[in-house]
C-alpha cells in the first residue's frame, strides 16, 4: 500500500517530501490479494443442487467432500478414526497392574531367598506367611503393609509399589505428577496431601456459593506449582480437574471388573497412606457433582501390547474424548453446526498443521460463499441458488461447451450495413443516403489533417465518416426439456439442466435481443425460469407431453413474432401424454393414435411458424427414433443424437446454426 510521507520500510528514515514509500498493509485483508476462487466450489454446489439436494444440504456435502486439491471433512475424519482405532489397538489399561505384580514378585522371591538362608522358627513362620498371602495383587500388598521385612531389596521393591500406586493416582489427575513424585520424601508426599485438603476445602466453598475469589488467590499462590494450566478463576481450575477426573473415571470403567477391583484395593496402599485415596475419592465427587456434563461413564476397548499405567491410561481416554469431541465437529451434524466450530488449536495437535490449514481453507470457502451471496432465501423461507449463483454456473456450464467446441469451425452472426443497426466499432466515409450518425472525433480529425496540408476549408464532405451498423438477427427461442422420470433414472437429469443453463447464459451475455424461454415437461408442461429449472427434483410421474410443450412454445414464438423462431426439444423418450381441451393430461404406454395426433397437430403448427426446429433425441429407443424422423419430415427440422457428454455442445450449436440461418 503506498503511503505519502511515511517512514521508510519502519526503519524509521523520513523520505523526501512529495515522494511515497511502500511497506506492508496492516489494516485488514490486502485489498490486492486476489479474489477468493469459488468457481470449482460453485459447480460441485450446482451440480447437488440439480441432482435434487437441497442447496443447505449441498454446502454440507462439499464441506464434507473437499476440493479437487483441498482434503474435505470425511478425509480428516476418517484420519481422526484412524488414530483411535490405532490408539486402541496398539495399547492396554493394566500397565500399573502389570508392573505392581513384578515388583510384587521381586520382593516376594528376595525375601525368600533371605528367608531360606535363615534356620529359625522366626523364619519358617515368615515363610508360612508369605505363603498365605492373598490371591489377588491388592489383597497381598495390603496383607504386607504391617510385614517386617529381612531383606533390603524386598523392602525397597515394597516402597516402589507404594510409590508407584501414588504416583499413578496424582498423575491420573494432575498433569506430570508422576515425574515430579519421582523419589518423593515424606516431605513432599505431607505437601501433596496439604494441596489436596485446601483443593477440596476451596471447591467446598464454591460449592456453597461463596465467593472464593481471595481463596483461589491464596490457593494458587501456595500450590500453583502442582498446576500448570494456570486456570485464572475457581471455574477454570474446575473444568481442567474435572476432565482429568472424568477420563481417570472411564479409565476405570474400562478395566475388567477384576482389574478394577484390584486398582481400588491398591488405592489404600499409596504412598503409604491412605488418607491419599480418601482425599481423592472426595475431590472426585465434587468435581462430579460440579460437572455432571463430562462423560462419567464411558469407556474404551483397547486391546494392544503396550501396557500403559493408570494415568497414561487417562491421558489416552482423554485423547480418545479428544478425538470423539473434534469427530462430531467435523461432522457437522448437530442443529446450527458451523465450520468455525472446529477446534482448530485440537485439530493440529490430532492430525498435524495440514490438517489445521484443511479446516482453515474450508471454513474460509464457507465464509466466502456466504459474503458472495450464492444462496438466497425464496418466498416460502426455503434456501434457493441466487442469481448470482445461477449465473455463475451458467458461465461454467458454457465455458465446458465452449471447450468442447473448440475444434468446430466458429459461428458468426449475419452482419449487414444500414439503418437501424448496432454500432460494430468500425466507421466509413459517408456516402450518398447514408443515414447513420456521424462519428464526430474522426469527422473533426479529418478536417484537422486536411488543413495541415494547406487546405483552408473549415470542414468538406470528404471529411465525414460515419459510425458502421450492423443489423443482428433476432431469434425468439424455446428450449422444451423433457423432466420426466426416466430422464432421472437414466443419469441425464444434471446434463440437460446443465445444457439450460450455458445456453441461458449465452443468450443473456452474447444475444441479449433474443427472446429465451425454457419449458419442461413431463405429465404436463410449464414455462419455467433459471431458478426453477435448476432446483427441480425429479419425482416419479409417468407422462412425456410433447403436445402440451409445443403448445407453449408456440405461444411464446408468437408473442414475438418479430423474430426468428427456434424450437429445441431435449428427450429421451416418444410422447405418452397429451392435453385434453378441458386441461386434462392423458396419458398410455403405448402412446395412442390420440397422443401422436395431438403432438403431430401441434408440429405442424410450429413449422406453419417457420420455427427452426430440432429434436435432440437421449438414447436409443425404436420407437423414439421412428417417431422424431416422422417429426424431423413434416416439419423440415433436424434430429441430432448426441452422448451425454456433447448435449450442450450440441443444442448451443444448434442454436448458433439457427440464428444464422
Amino acid at each position: 500500500m503506498a503511503a505519502e510521507n511515511l517512514p521508510d520500510g519502519g526503519s524509521g528514515r523520513k523520505p523526501p517530501p512529495g515522494r511515497y514509500s511502500y511497506g506492508r498493509f496492516y489494516d485488514g485483508p490486502d485489498p490486492l490479494a486476489p479474489p477468493f476462487d469459488i468457481r470449482e466450489a460453485m459447480d460441485a454446489l450446482g451440480r447437488d443442487v440439480m441432482e435434487g439436494t437441497s442447496p443447505r444440504q449441498a454446502m454440507r456435502e462439499l464441506m464434507r467432500r473437499g476440493l479437487r486439491d483441498q482434503q474435505g471433512l470425511d478425509d480428516l475424519q476418517r484420519r481422526l478414526n484412524e488414530q483411535r482405532r490405532r490408539l486402541q489397538r496398539e495399547n492396554r489399561l493394566d500397565g500399573t497392574l502389570q508392573e505392581i505384580r513384578e515388583l510384587l514378585n521381586q520382593a516376594l522371591e528376595a525375601e525368600r531367598n533371605s528367608l531360606q538362608a535363615e534356620d529359625s522358627d522366626d523364619a519358617r513362620f515368615r515363610e508360612m506367611s508369605l505363603d498365605a498371602l492373598p490371591d489377588s495383587t491388592a489383597g497381598a500388598v495390603n496383607e504386607l503393609e504391617n510385614y517386617d521385612w529381612r531383606n533390603a531389596e524386598a523392602r525397597q521393591a515394597y516402597q516402589r509399589i507404594q510409590d508407584l500406586m501414588g504416583r499413578e493416582a496424582l498423575d491420573q489427575r494432575f498433569q506430570g505428577m508422576k515425574q515430579a513424585m519421582e523419589n518423593a520424601t515424606p516431605e513432599d508426599v505431607e505437601r501433596v496431601q496439604e494441596m489436596l485438603s485446601d483443593l477440596n476445602d476451596l471447591l467446598e466453598a464454591h460449592g456453597r456459593g461463596e465467593d472464593t475469589t481471595e481463596q483461589f488467590s491464596e490457593f494458587m499462590g501456595k500450590h500453583g506449582e502442582y498446576f500448570p494450566e494456570n486456570p485464572s478463576n475457581t471455574e477454570e481450575l474446575i473444568d481442567a480437574l474435572a476432565q482429568r477426573s472424568a477420563a481417570a473415571q472411564r479409565m476405570m470403567n474400562s478395566l475388567s471388573a477384576e482389574q478394577r477391583a484390584e486398582l481400588e484395593g491398591l488405592m489404600q496402599s499409596a504412598f503409604g497412606d491412605p488418607r491419599l485415596a480418601e482425599q481423592l475419592s472426595r475431590l472426585d465427587s465434587q468435581l462430579q457433582a460440579m460437572r455432571p456434563g463430562e462423560d462419567w461413564d464411558g469407556q474404551g476397548r483397547f486391546r494392544g501390547e503396550n501396557p500403559m499405567g493408570m494415568g497414561e491410561g487417562a491421558r489416552a481416554m482423554e485423547q480418545l474424548a479428544q478425538l470423539d469431541s473434534l469427530s462430531e465437529q467435523l461432522s457437522q451434524s448437530y442443529p446450527g453446526a458451523r465450520m468455525e466450530d472446529i477446534d482448530l488449536e485440537a485439530l493440529e495437535a490430532s492430525l498435524g498443521r495440514q490438517a489445521r490449514v484443511d479446516a482453515q481453507r474450508l471454513a474460509e470457502l464457507e465464509r466466502e460463499l456466504e459474503n458472495q451471496g450464492v444462496f438466497e432465501r425464496g418466498p416460502d423461507g426455503a434456501l434457493t441458488l441466487s442469481p448470482k449463483a445461477l449465473r455463475q454456473l451458467g458461465q461454467s456450464a458454457l465455458r465446458d461447451v465452449v471447450g468442447s467446441l473448440s475444434t468446430r469451425r466458429g459461428e458468426r452472426e449475419t452482419q449487414r450495413s444500414g439503418a437501424a443497426g448496432e454500432a460494430s466499432g468500425a466507421t466509413r466515409p459517408w456516402a450518398f443516403g447514408d443515414t447513420e450518425r456521424w462519428d464526430t472525433s474522426r469527422t473533426l480529425l479529418n478536417a484537422e489533417l486536411r488543413k495541415a496540408g494547406g487546405d483552408d476549408r473549415a470542414l468538406d464532405v470528404t471529411d465525414v465518416e460515419i459510425v458502421e451498423t450492423e443489423q443482428r438477427t433476432r431469434a425468439a427461442v424455446a428450449l422444451c426439456v423433457d423432466t420426466s422420470w426416466s430422464m432421472v433414472a437414466d443419469g441425464r437429469w444434471v446434463p440437460m439442466k446443465r445444457t439450460a443453463l450455458a445456453l441461458h447464459h449465452l443468450v443473456s451475455t452474447r444475444f441479449r435481443g433474443d427472446a429465451l424461454q425454457i419449458i419442461t415437461f413431463g405429465r404436463h408442461a410449464q414455462a419455467v425460469d433459471l431458478g426453477q429449472l435448476t432446483g427441480l427434483e425429479g419425482v416419479w410421474e409417468q407422462g412425456t407431453n410433447l403436445h402440451h410443450a409445443l403448445l407453449l412454445a408456440g405461444r411464446h414464438l408468437r408473442r414475438h413474432s418479430d423474430a426468428a423462431p427456434v424450437v429445441l426439444v431435449v428427450t429421451d423418450g416418444e410422447p405418452t401424454a397429451h392435453l385434453e381441451p378441458d386441461g386434462h393430461a392423458v396419458f398410455d404406454y403405448p402412446p395412442t393414435p390420440e397422443t401422436l395426433r395431438a403432438t403431430l397437430n401441434e408440429v405442424d403448427v410450429i413449422a406453419r411458424l417457420k420455427a427452426a426446429l430440432t429434436v435432440f433425441m437421449l438414447g436409443d429407443d425404436p420407437r423414439l427414433e421412428a417417431f422424431v424422423d416422422l417429426v424431423a419430415r413434416r416439419s423440415g427440422g433436424r434430429v441430432i443424437a448426441p452422448d451425454l457428454d456433447g448435449l450442450g455442445a450440441a443444442v448451443v450449436s444448434d442454436y448458433l446454426h439457427s440464428r444464422r440461418r
